[in-house]
């Protein structure tokens, strides 16, 4: 029972993960590009950061609740396979999403109320765009990574 809890708190974890990611960004961003051309890019990064953020006080939720889980069924027993590899897993994706959410997600804002006009519109050498396009870039790649780390927890639970 607490093997298959793991799996659906790990499964829900990367399903939304992928949700946001394949389906939720790209249909806010085509959606509000065609109904407000000038302006629609600023409002879909505005409104899909505000999704993202909600998302990631899930996913604090779900990691606290995987590693609990992993705990308990270590403490009752039998050990989960690999439990170790599981837990720092664990660990690593709730310090990439804490990360994005805490730290990447207030300073692409930032970048985004501190410019004049929409991102897009700056100049390719602007240091605000520059800087716009590492943080979204890294927070991608956070994203990614923490993709990956799940369904690797993932496939090691399916697995035990």
């Amino acid at each position: 029972m607490l093997r298959v809890a793991s799996l659906a708190l790990v499964a829900l974890w990367i399903g939304g993960l992928s949700a946001l990611g394949l389906v939720a960004a790209p249909a806010v961003f085509d959606v509000l590009e065609s109904a407000v051309p000038l302006e629609g890019r600023t409002l879909a990064g505005l409104v899909f950061g505000e999704i993202f953020l909600r998302f990631q006080h899930l996913a604090w939720l779900l990691g606290v609740g995987l590693l609990a889980l992993l705990g308990t069924r270590a403490a009752l027993g039998p050990r989960p396979r690999r439990l170790a590899v599981q837990g720092w897993l664990v660990v690593g994706m709730l310090v990439a999403s804490t990360y994005a959410g805490l730290v990447l997600a207030p300073r692409i804002d930032a970048i985004r109320t501190e410019a004049d006009s929409t991102i897009a519109s700056l100049a390719a050498t602007d240091p605000r765009k520059t800087e716009f396009g590492r943080l979204h870039g890294l927070s991608n790649g956070l994203m990614a990574l923490t993709l990956l780390a799940g369904l690797t927890v993932f496939w090691i639970e399916a697995r035990d």
